[in-house]
């Protein structure tokens, strides 16, 4: 866990969400939001909240890079998901109905043709936003910042970045699949 945050989040608080919003609403980097989400949602039981975060920023992500169908697509997907788990969303410390309302406004910008545009969670919890701006502060982030567009690495993340250890472990996993039962 990270220091920083490891000393402002409470046991309650996944850090793993928080990690994603302090990502969400200052580098804007949702691909890594993605990546970090994945991850407590395969050890957290495969909970669909997780899923409705997950497909946020992944529409953002698309939607960033010019891929509005791919955008709309996840957008519908986190807004449907959205109805199923209000309560959940709720839980996390985000208004639900203000959310979907964003969603909505964000997938009739999509079929619009609009650029790309950051958005803030509708974070209702103050403690929570709390926690996530006295991170930023210790690590020097904007809480609120716009995406940088002129960033290629963060438009372009799942092409760029390096993949030495998926590419080794799916090797290794096929490698045990060979391997006869002794």
């Amino acid at each position: 866990m990270d220091t920083t945050i490891g000393k402002v989040v409470k046991s309650c608080i996944p850090e793993a969400y928080i990690r994603y919003l302090v990502h969400f609403h200052t580098d804007r980097d949702y691909f890594e939001c993605h990546e970090i989400l994945e991850e407590h949602w395969k050890k957290d039981g495969y909970k669909k909240v997780w899923v409705v975060l997950i497909q946020i920023a992944v529409a953002l992500y698309h939607h960033r890079r010019g891929n509005n169908q791919g955008a709309l697509r996840m957008m519908q997907k986190a807004r449907s998901l959205l109805e199923k788990e209000e309560r959940a969303i709720h839980g996390l410390g985000l208004d639900e109905q203000l959310l979907a309302e964003q969603l909505e406004r964000y997938m009739e910008r999509i079929m619009q043709n609009k650029e790309y545009e950051s958005i803030k969670l509708p974070i209702r919890d103050e403690t929570l936003r709390k926690i996530c701006q006295t991170i930023c502060e210790k690590q020097g982030l904007t809480w609120g910042q716009a995406s940088d567009l002129n960033n290629v690495y963060l438009m372009h993340k799942h092409k760029l970045r390096d993949r030495t250890e998926v590419i080794a472990a799916r090797e290794r996993k096929r490698k045990n699949k060979e391997l006869p039962d002794r």
